[in-house]
């Protein structure tokens, strides 16, 4: 350590101990008058023991343990869903293609087909009464409220 201590400081040394000395700050361990006396003395410092001096008083940062560091990590932010397995679409075109292949499996894609246009017609007419009531209601408050059509009818 003695030996280390009477090492040079570099530029990047001096950078990383202002660093942390304004995290310090930020965290409230020191006041602005020691953070300024500080990072001048960091910056002016020669050797790695002028810098070590400078940091004796303050703790450390503590290690993350790499199983920590996963829950930590996990709890951060949203989970990202990551699919695990074979796509869906492709095993439902490998069994309409085996459907197809298969002794009157023509007819039964015929009726899924059937199914599913059945299905889209009637989403087709639930949106379609849905925007009619948003649109007598949007013409109800418009009536309510003394608003210019600026040339538009409702």
């Amino acid at each position: 350590m003695a030996m280390n201590d009477r090492m040079r400081a570099s530029d990047a040394d001096r950078e990383r101990i202002t660093g942390r000395l304004r995290e310090h700050f930020a965290e409230g361990r020191l006041t602005r008058e020691e953070l300024d006396e500080r990072v001048t003395a960091a910056l002016n410092a020669k050797t790695l023991g002028d810098l070590r001096a400078l940091m004796t008083d303050l703790p450390e940062p503590e290690p993350v343990l790499p199983q920590a560091a996963g829950l930590q990590r996990a709890s951060a932010g949203p989970v990202v869903f990551a699919r695990r397995g074979p796509r869906l679409l492709p095993l439902l075109l490998l069994l309409a293609f085996l459907a197809i292949l298969s002794p009157g499996g023509g007819l039964v894609v015929l009726a899924v087909f059937q199914f599913v246009l059945v299905l889209a017609l009637l989403a087709g007419a639930v949106a379609l009464f849905a925007a009619a009531r948003f649109r007598r209601r949007m013409r109800r408050h418009w009536a309510r409220v003394d608003h210019p059509t600026w040339g538009y009818p409702l």
